[in-house]
């Protein structure tokens, strides 16, 4: 029984219950009932919006998690393995760091145009700095004993990256990209929201504009799963993987 309850679809059916005890006894259109939410979800998905939507920011996050991690980590190497350098730009990174996101996607728009490239500018410089903290002190973190060791015998760039390098810094790697995704997200709907014309955060704009709270809710869940089936499939196998060394 306790290992019941436990169990993830016991979780899941409990929401469920909660939500339609409180949609019953508040009878507002501010919270439909799940049966609602989930017909509405259905019709979307038959109709193609919502897989069109999807794939568009789901397109927007993986270039921009890409461009985020790529520069994010070569920076966090540099600034880790470089004193004097992370010394110098440790303020630069503090300032990003409290910079708001909805300050940055405004720039970004103001700067670059109401366009794609101001849209994935506008996650990338949310991200970046976060990425390169964690990678920073993934690179700090490093044995320079090991590092002299490969010198000595000559391991070369390569074998020096994949044997020595690569195994201690994975793990902060696959930090930065579990918390890079789920913030990745959070401010592609904003920037969609505020200046796209296609995508999650434009429809659940047009959603808001005309009160439909059950689309709203549909195309949350739709896309929170999304998400957990990426965490579950890919980023959790992943951290697995990069604890293994450890052992």
């Amino acid at each position: 029984m306790h290992s019941a309850l436990q169990h993830p679809i016991f979780s899941s059916l409990l929401f469920l219950a909660l939500w339609q005890v409180l949609a019953v006894l508040l009878d507002s259109p501010a919270l439909p009932e799940p049966e609602e939410v989930f017909s509405v979800l259905y019709g979307e998905i038959k109709s193609g919006q919502l897989p069109y939507h999807l794939g568009v920011t789901l397109a927007r996050l993986l270039v921009s998690f890409v461009l985020a991690m790529s520069l994010g980590s070569l920076i966090g190497i540099i600034l880790g393995r470089h004193e004097k350098l992370d010394r110098f730009f440790d303020n630069w990174l503090v300032i990003f760091l409290n910079v708001p996101a909805l300050v940055t996607i405004i720039l970004c728009y103001v700067w670059f145009g109401l366009t794609e490239v101001a849209a994935i500018a506008a996650v990338v410089a949310n991200k970046l700095p976060n990425v390169v903290v964690t990678v920073r002190e993934g690179a700090r973190a490093l044995d320079r004993d090991l590092l002299e060791m490969a010198q000595a015998y000559q391991f070369g760039r390569w074998k020096t990256l994949r044997h020595v390098i690569w195994p201690p810094l994975f793990p902060y790697l696959i930090g930065a990209a579990r918390t890079g995704i789920a913030l990745i997200w959070k401010i592609i709907l904003v920037v969609e929201l505020l200046g796209r014309g296609n995508g999650m955060g434009y429809q659940l704009h047009l959603f808001f504009q005309m009160f439909n709270v059950a689309g709203i809710l549909a195309y949350t869940i739709a896309f929170v799963t999304v998400i957990q089936c990426i965490e579950l499939l890919i980023l959790k196998p992943l951290d697995r993987h990069a604890m293994r060394w450890r052992r």
